[in-house]
């Protein structure tokens, strides 16, 4: 029966420090209670807590403050959102270790303002190829030396930078290198991460070697190195250096580079230590990968074209998926975060994940129909599951143009999983840049679970993706998405870009696992529907949807948690539209980043989320 959890009364939530100064708040935890309800929402007639930031030249939002920097010294120095967005990634791979770094994975969305065009970059490794599941225990999938995926981020920094840069690799690592090698002051939202996985770290010596310097966690504010990383980021800009001294082109430098990560001294070592430790990559594994260009997926949504990564990412799909289901329904006229409207965007998340999680997988590995799923159609015929007053439980999959007859997730659930089936929640980050010739770079990365692995690769000072966990495959070994070896792995990650009128409107990404492509759903309608600013939009309190034991088994329990800044008597409507809803910390779900243009003025602004160390600067 659908319930209101009970709430702890008084709690204090700590909110950003200096509000308006770009300070931080404490995170807060998605399954921590609420405060007391009340009869009223709880705004103190704010909209918004932060400033939008605006921008001239150029704009660039992400999740730490020395990261937006680094971006920005690129851009000023005459790069491109592709040259400032490596910047940023090669700092992100230092101030947020545990959710990004050249070791893990992520998804870009980028418009090209010379050809006016859209693409997608999938960076994304597979798994060993020599993985066999029957072998190996859900924890050894999740963390240490047999879980995880080959890194597919730096190469991706690779190929938008032979794409769609125009520095070298060394300009736009300079700022990095700079911080690994000066260090920087640990941010406490790092320096709590390091110390509630001490016991994690402690397990291999050569991550507790960078985390725990003298055996203890380092504290918050205190000067953090990474000489390790240094080291790698030196030799990856020797490697371009020497073949441009040789004569090469700067393509050529960047793909000497390349080649010594998958494929030279780097991928012995990295190879050599995994051996040595009982893992599983080999020299063929790393020698195999290559970054994927592919079409992102997109539908228009009331007269706007809406584009995010396509498979192997679901929340691209989602996201697309989410807004043909709802544009059946006149959300504005409901009114912002009314039960009607939250319902909606509720059964409309339900509905869509039951068909991602059906049919979403690796390209190679079965045939998808991403087109099917996408159309009007398809969201005609499963709009009419969606009840107007009340919650129906969590379908079975539907059954779009070209998608092939299989077996059905209702004839897994007969037989049982062969791992277990609780998911592995994920970490991740996220940031948004457009420059002065109008390139647009939307960039969602991560290492799967904080700290990925758990395993820092020998002296390289990275950590792999755990690509390999349950929830980025499926415990299902009938399932598309089963863990297999040299199959890629499923991301939630869902860079959104959104164009009215052919000219670019709106730049969307946000960390938060399984909340990713429901969190960027609502801020897109909260632009859109109800005409928010960006910072409205990514302040305004959200919902997302968990599902025990998971979004893979139709019949599957559905929990509804809304932001304590819903009124009271939203959520206890929720709830008696037969919604198994929770009211947890006001600002608690996702860290959205986003950039919006004024068709009418043509000037931009970029918003950060106050829910984490999201930060926004402009030119």
């Amino acid at each position: 029966m659908s319930h209101v959890h009970t709430v702890v009364a008084g709690l204090v939530v700590a909110l950003l420090a200096g509000g308006c100064s770009g300070g931080t708040a404490a995170v807060a935890e998605a399954n921590d209670p609420a405060p007391e309800l009340s009869a009223e929402p709880i705004t103190d007639g704010l909209m918004a807590h932060r400033p939008a930031v605006p921008g001239v030249h150029g704009l660039i939002t992400a999740g730490h403050p020395l990261a937006s920097m680094a971006g920005m010294r690129i851009l000023m120095q005459g790069g491109t959102a592709a040259d400032a967005a490596v910047a940023v990634l090669a700092t992100l791979n230092q101030v947020e270790p545990m959710m990004s770094g050249a070791g893990g994975n992520g998804f870009m969305t980028i418009y090209d303002a010379e050809t006016d065009r859209v693409y997608s970059l999938n960076a994304t490794g597979a798994a060993p190829k020599g993985l066999d599941p029957a072998t190996i225990t859900p924890d050894e999938l999740n963390r240490g030396m047999t879980a995880g995926v080959v890194p597919g981020l730096f190469g991706g920094w690779i190929a938008m930078l032979e794409r769609f840069g125009t520095m070298t690799l060394g300009q736009v690592l300079e700022p990095a290198i700079e911080y690994a090698e000066r260090g920087h002051p640990l941010h406490a939202f790092v320096a709590t991460s390091i110390t509630r996985s001490r016991e994690l770290f402690e397990r291999y010596p050569s991550t507790a070697a960078v985390f725990l310097p003298d055996g203890e966690p380092p504290v918050e504010g205190q000067l953090f190195r990474y000489p390790d990383l240094a080291r790698t980021f030196h030799k990856l800009v020797e490697a371009e250096e020497t073949a441009r001294l040789d004569g090469g082109s700067r393509t050529t430098g960047l793909r000497t580079a390349f080649n010594r990560f998958y494929r030279g001294d780097i991928a012995r070592d990295m190879t050599r230590f995994y051996q040595r430790n009982g893992g599983l990559f080999t020299r063929e594994d790393f020698a195999a990968y290559e970054p994927i260009w592919a079409d992102p997926v997109h539908t228009t949504y009331r007269g706007y074209d809406v584009y995010s990564s396509p498979t192997t990412s679901r929340g691209g799909l989602e996201v697309v998926m989410q807004l043909n289901l709802i544009e059946g329904f006149d959300v504005a006229s409901l009114g912002h975060n009314s039960a009607a409207a939250l319902h909606l965007i509720a059964e409309s998340i339900k509905v869509a994940k039951s068909d991602v999680y059906h049919f979403v997988t690796d390209p190679k590995h079965a045939d998808m129909p991403t087109a099917g799923m996408t159309s009007k159609a398809f969201a005609d015929t499963r709009r009419a599951l969606i009840s107007l007053d009340h919650a129906i439980p969590y379908p079975d999959h539907g059954a779009p143009p070209g998608a092939q007859s299989t077996s059905t997730s209702l004839g897994l659930t007969a037989r049982g999983p062969v791992l277990a089936e609780t998911a592995y929640p994920g970490s991740t980050t996220s940031f948004s840049i457009v420059d002065r010739q109008g390139n647009v770079v939307i960039a969602t990365t991560t290492l799967g679970s904080g700290w990925g692995t758990g395993v820092v690769v020998g002296s390289t000072g990275l950590f792999f993706n755990n690509g390999t966990r349950i929830g980025s495959t499926s415990p299902y070994p009938d399932d598309v998405n089963y863990v297999r070896g040299g199959q890629i792995p499923i991301l939630n990650n869902a860079p959104t870009l959104v164009m009215k009128d052919g000219e670019f409107f709106l730049a969307l990404g946000t960390p938060g696992g399984e909340t990713i492509g429901q969190t960027q759903f609502q801020v897109l309608l909260n632009v859109v529907d109800f005409d928010m600013s960006i910072q409205e939009a990514i302040e305004a309190p959200r919902l997302s949807l968990h599902a025990d034991p998971s979004f893979y088994m139709p019949g599957a329990v559905v929990r509804v948690r809304v932001e304590g800044r819903v009124a009271p008597l939203v959520i206890s409507r929720l709830a008696e539209m037969g919604h198994d809803v929770q009211a947890v910390r006001e600002y608690s779900i996702g860290s959205m980043q986003g950039i919006l243009r004024n068709p009418e003025t043509g000037t931009m602004m970029a918003g950060a989320d106050p829910r984490r160390m999201m930060y926004a600067v402009g030119w």
